[in-house]
């Protein structure tokens, strides 16, 4: 389970493929997101604090996009409710292989954890069982925008009363100026972080075909129009944000 540092754009590429979750990012993804995402280790933990106010006895936990698995692992290390189970879905097996890893770690450490399942699987395709708590932990983005209101509502729809689902994504802004603004502390954050221009540019490139935000606006008009009651941001960091949903 070696971590490695991310410099898969280090060098000059002659062709920039679409950003993928293979195992080359599989190997570096911790490092990647640590000095991608401001904020990330802070949502991540506290999904699993606010997972445990709304978790229930005899329910499912929904970890969609799971990745390497870090919301599932904080899931278990926060959520005590009696009888509960985590279903984690990837529709990257690099991802699932090195996440199913990362959790016998840490059973290994830890005694009564919640049980879990790691499924590859694609997550618009997934039969959802009756839930408790869904994680969207920067998935939504990229699903195709077409697709991402019905995601939503068969979301909702699995989700008992008094359930939430938790969605972080990456933010887009109507106004122009607020847009650049960001977008420029954005990459400062990257920089700080030891990425260099070139690094930078050509992540840029790959990913800009397959992440497609939302501005916050969105997300709220398209939540309530999947049958969420309310809609209540709970953490912003420059560009990235994370919601909950309330049934």
């Amino acid at each position: 389970m070696t971590q490695e540092t991310d410099r898969l754009f280090a060098q000059p590429l002659p062709q920039i493929p679409d950003f993928v979750f293979n195992e080359a990012v599989v190997r570096v993804f911790p490092d990647m997101i640590k000095r991608s995402v401001p904020g990330y280790p802070t949502i991540v933990e506290n999904i699993g604090v606010l997972a445990a106010q709304f978790a229930q006895p005899h329910s499912v936990l929904y970890d969609l996009g799971c990745s390497l698995g870090a919301v599932t692992q904080a899931l278990r290390r926060h959520v005590q409710t009696p009888d509960c189970r985590v279903i984690a879905v990837d529709n990257s097996s690099a991802m699932v292989e090195r996440c199913t890893e990362y959790l016998h770690a840490q059973d290994s450490m830890f005694q009564e954890l919640l049980p879990v399942e790691v499924l590859e699987a694609d997550i618009l395709d997934l039969v959802l069982q009756p839930a408790s708590l869904v994680a969207l932990n920067f998935t939504l983005q990229f699903i195709q925008p077409e697709q991402r209101l019905g995601l939503l509502a068969r979301i909702r729809q699995s989700l008992l009363p008094g359930g939430a689902l938790i969605l972080s994504e990456k933010l887009r802004f109507a106004d122009d100026e607020e847009q650049a603004l960001l977008t420029d502390l954005h990459i400062a954050f990257k920089r700080a972080n030891g990425y260099s221009e070139l690094e930078i540019a050509q992540k840029r490139n790959a990913i800009e075909n397959v992440m497609k935000p939302d501005s916050l606006g969105q997300h709220r008009e398209r939540l309530l129009a999947a049958g969420f009651s309310k809609v209540v941001p709970w953490f912003q960091c420059l560009n990235f944000a994370s919601l909950i949903a309330l049934p």
